[in-house]
């Protein structure tokens, strides 16, 4: 009897945690710069977003704001170190004129939102107020230019109001009468959006010789006004695009090249917090995906700039949903841990990619697809994919610590994906930290680290996991789902050994 109830515990042990993941690190040959633009988020006027979700107006009493911006939305954005923030869009950028939201709030005038469901918007918030919410935060504005439905010269204007001295033209000085004496010295350009879709259903031939024109116009000739000029590349495995834009736009005429991915079942979007084991899997088939993007779209570049020059900026990227109509918005969708699974390996693939990816945004900040925050009138709560961005942000500006993984398969059906994924990286204290995450929503992971070049001597760390997959934050229990204190991993050696609980992501601390 004693010999069957040993069997059992076995057999039970063994459907919970499988054979054991086995991962090295070579901390000695870390030399690539993690860019904390990697971190980067994305703001489009899509309903919610951002009246409402950041921007609530100047004379609202009942929350909390400077000029207007949620000051909650403010220091939980200052907590990511939100390195950048894209604006105004997306697909709203192609139909998006600047000069209708300058000046006094009353003259501005108000338009129709053609690409997110046709309602009105004052343009409260415009130049003034995106510019100076990034200075607030402490990021770099990243602005996408109107490539589409706008000119040569409303962009070049645009590039002179923003980034010139003060006095050099009538443009210079409208800023100031607008109550801006010095320029903002915005650096991120994006030129044009999503140019195979809602950014006009060019070619890319057609493309790139509208997008010289732009290049060239929007700095002087020779390009002493150094700007970061992005060009758009493809949503899907389009690798001829890639190709075209690395051959045929100059050098000298463009910095980073941008594609955009989304975790999603077009066919079938399902529920965002209400969805079955065969709908989770596939999000993850199309979360892994990235990796293959990434590593084909960079080998295209590598055959004419084997030196990365250029970088790869992945300025769209989430998981996307059918609408949450208690979010009272189009594109809400909840946030649940399926999404923290999307975002520490996403975060984890551009990490391990950081000789050429150099910046990416999540789609989106703030009510909308896969976002970081959520509000309803004064209340706000933090999702699990922010509790990952926050977890993650020690990666930013650290050096990337090559990683090895030999990972147990996720099955489901006749189909299976890597189970865990790691990166790592040394910061400047001398720290290390490797984040890892199980996607295997059923088993634990048993993982064993092998450190190269790095002599450990204390560890601890962080774990943010649930019990269901489905699991969410919720205004009437916002902290359900939380990072905890994780310390479940022995060092012996230059060995870590640990159990990733199912669906959990775990970020460990290393110090010498």
């Amino acid at each position: 009897m004693k010999k069957q109830f040993i069997t059992l515990l076995l057999i039970i042990w063994a459907t919970t945690v499988v054979a054991q993941n086995k991962v090295i690190i070579n901390a000695d040959s870390a030399k690539t710069i993690i860019s904390k633009h990697i971190y980067g988020h994305f703001a489009e006027h899509i309903s919610r977003v951002i009246y409402d979700g950041i921007y609530i107006g100047e004379n609202n009493p009942e929350i909390p704001n400077t000029n207007g911006v949620r000051n909650d939305v403010i220091e939980a954005l200052k907590k990511l170190n939100i390195p950048n923030l894209r604006w105004p869009g997306g697909c709203f950028a192609d139909t998006y004129h600047w000069k209708d939201a300058i000046g006094p709030k009353s003259e501005r005038k108000a338009i129709e939102n053609l690409s997110w469901g046709n309602y009105r918007e004052d343009n409260s918030f415009g130049t003034h107020e995106f510019l100076n919410l990034c200075e607030l935060l402490g990021a770099e504005p990243y602005l996408a230019v109107n490539m589409n439905s706008g000119s040569v010269q409303e962009a070049v204007e645009w590039v002179q109001y923003v980034n010139h001295p003060n006095g050099t033209s009538y443009l210079t000085d409208l800023r100031e009468k607008y109550g801006r004496d010095k320029p903002w010295k915005v650096k991120y350009w994006g030129i044009g959006n999503e140019s195979w879709d809602c950014g006009g259903h060019m070619n890319v031939e057609h493309y790139i010789n509208l997008y010289k024109q732009f290049a060239t116009a929007m700095t002087d000739y020779f390009n002493s006004k150094k700007l970061f000029r992005i060009a758009v590349g493809p949503g899907f495995p389009d690798y001829n695009w890639t190709e075209k834009i690395m051959k045929d736009i100059p050098a000298r005429r463009f910095e980073g090249l941008s594609i955009h991915h989304y975790a999603v079942n077009w066919d079938h979007k399902s529920s965002s917090y209400e969805f079955n084991d065969d709908e989770y899997f596939m999000i993850m088939e199309k979360a892994w995906f990235m990796e293959e993007f990434i590593i084909k779209n960079s080998e295209v570049m590598d055959k004419y700039d084997p030196k990365k020059r250029v970088a790869l900026i992945v300025d769209e990227w989430g998981g996307w949903y059918d609408p949450d109509p208690r979010g009272n918005g189009a594109l809400y969708q909840q946030n649940t841990m399926r999404d923290a699974m999307i975002a520490g390996i996403t975060l984890n693939i551009f990490n391990n990619h950081a000789d050429r990816v150099r910046m990416a945004n999540l789609a989106q900040t703030v009510n909308a697809l896969q976002s970081v925050i959520l509000t309803i009138d004064e209340k706000m709560i933090l999702t699990p994919t922010y509790h990952v961005m926050e977890m993650y942000k020690v990666h930013q500006d650290a050096l990337l610590a090559p990683v090895t993984v030999m990972s147990n398969d996720f099955v489901r059906g006749d189909k299976k994906l890597q189970a865990v994924s790691v990166s790592a990286s040394k910061d400047q204290s001398g720290k290390m930290h490797i984040s890892l995450t199980n996607i295997d929503n059923h088993n634990d992971q048993k993982v064993e680290i092998a450190l190269k070049g790095f002599a450990a001597k204390k560890i601890s760390g962080r774990i943010l996991t649930s019990k269901n997959i489905q699991d969410h934050n919720n205004f009437d229990n916002p902290e359900k789902i939380a990072p905890k204190a994780f310390d479940d991993a022995s060092l012996s050696g230059d060995k870590i050994h640990l159990t990733i609980p199912a669906n959990s992501v775990v970020v460990l601390e290393l110090e010498k």
